[in-house]
């Protein structure tokens, strides 16, 4: 039986955030909820007041150096780094251990994925050919959301359904990087990339050599940002280079660790109510131990998760879902093209590409995954939102960047509502047989 520790009078309110904190839907419900006061605030007496507060200059002056720039921008391209950074974690756990590492069943995520940004972006560009860069606004899929809105449906959602579609996500992601990374970063200079390189660099030697403090890697990986920053390639992808990086065993393996455990057991005495240098010594070594047994890439996703969707996400939310809904044309071929691009292009690009794999022999699908599940699916992940704010900001500027935002807000209600309702409609039959299945 498991040992607990002392309980102590904070636990009555810690245990309650951490269970919140823990379970799927609850990084979509801050989302949603940061969203909504970011368009309740944009739309009041306070909105010019709101929206002026996220032109704040914030930077450096010293000795005649300057280095400033909007609150706005130092939250999308310097706090999203977080973000980033954690995408990079999970897609390295993915790889090395999760579904993008199983060569069969991989197969139809990566096409369902590539149909997913394909057909939304030929779709957008149909709608919107006097503004093309926003294409890049509808390839993207919210996790987040989409996890949360699968949790919300409950157990009538196959298991094999959540898999493919996180893989999916996933993979989605690293095709948003792409995007960002090849067709969004403005100019490039040599000297500033050349010295971001050294900094990866860097980090790669320290864990060749060994390095443990983590320390060390946060200041490597904030010199890093900086030079990509400066270099013309969005900083963001130094974030999803580094948590590449991250090595994924631990340094201390099983074996080892369960022989400090069992030195630990035949060094402290019982009696050592006080602890003596030496078993305190040998303490600090098993504490050591354990902390180590634990994959840097584990203890930093897990240590970091919570910031980035907490935190991070909830004050991008907050910076960037304003939109004064009065002073936007909701029938303007950016919005009507980034609302057809992720609400219809996205099912159907995902449900197109599946079924020729799978009819061609190049996939399988899983055998308690219909049609109809991968379609309530697809439409799930017409929800853009982060990804997709975070791509028109680079894409347009002012009136423009005000259209699309509508139009992401817009898509990512109606994917999310038609998603669910779609798989609460084909899953119904399915939970009512296992439910009387299992009565039997």
């Amino acid at each position: 039986m498991q040992p607990s520790f002392p309980n102590e009078r904070i636990d009555k309110f810690v245990t309650p955030a951490n269970r919140f904190i823990h379970t799927e839907a609850s990084s979509g419900i801050v989302l949603l909820l940061t969203a909504l006061a970011a368009l309740i605030a944009a739309n009041s007496v306070i909105g010019p007041q709101f929206e002026s507060f996220w032109e704040t200059p914030v930077g450096v002056r010293f000795n005649g150096f300057v280095w400033e720039h909007p609150l706005h921008h130092w939250i999308n391209d310097g706090l999203m780094t977080l973000f980033f950074f954690v995408v990079g974690l999970e897609i390295k756990r993915e790889i090395v251990s999760g579904e993008l590492s199983k060569k069969g069943a991989i197969v139809l995520p990566v096409v369902a994925a590539l149909g997913g940004m394909v057909v939304p972006a030929l779709i957008y560009l149909s709608i919107a050919p006097h503004a093309p860069a926003g294409w890049g606004a509808v390839v993207a899929t919210d996790i987040a959301f989409v996890v949360g809105c699968m949790a919300l449906l409950g157990k009538r959602i196959p298991d094999s359904l959540r898999v493919l579609v996180l893989a999916l996500a996933i993979i989605d992601d690293i095709g948003a990087i792409l995007v960002i990374g090849v067709a969004y970063s403005h100019g490039f200079y040599l000297v500033p990339f050349l010295l971001a390189l050294a900094g990866l660099g860097a980090t790669a030697l320290m864990q060749w050599l060994g390095v443990r403090p983590v320390a060390a890697y946060w200041v490597v990986g904030i010199l890093t940002w900086v030079a990509m920053h400066q270099s013309g390639i969005h900083p963001t992808i130094a974030g999803v280079a580094l948590g590449l990086m991250t090595p994924v065993r631990p340094w201390v393996d099983e074996t080892r660790f369960d022989h400090f455990l069992a030195w630990a057991k035949e060094a402290i005495e019982p009696a050592d109510v006080a602890p003596n240098p030496e078993s305190e010594h040998v303490r600090r070594a098993v504490a050591r131990a354990a902390r180590e047994s634990i994959s840097p890439q584990r203890r930093l996703e897990n240590s970091v998760h919570p910031w980035s969707a907490f935190v991070v996400l909830p004050i991008f939310a907050l910076a960037n879902a304003g939109v004064v809904i009065a002073a936007v044309d909701p029938t303007d071929e950016i919005t009507i093209g980034i609302i057809a691009g992720l609400a219809i292009g996205k099912p159907v690009g995902i449900l197109t590409f599946s079924w020729l794999a799978v009819t061609l022999g190049i996939a399988r699908k899983p055998d308690d995954v219909g049609w109809p599940h991968l379609f309530g699916a697809g439409m799930l992940a017409g929800i853009g939102f982060t990804m997709s704010l975070f791509i028109a900001n680079l894409a347009f500027t002012g009136t423009q960047l005000e259209l699309a935002k509508f139009g992401i807000l817009a898509a990512s209600v109606i994917s999310g509502l038609a998603g669910m309702a779609v798989l609460f409609l084909v899953t119904s039959g399915g939970r009512s047989r296992r439910e009387q299945g299992s009565g039997a």
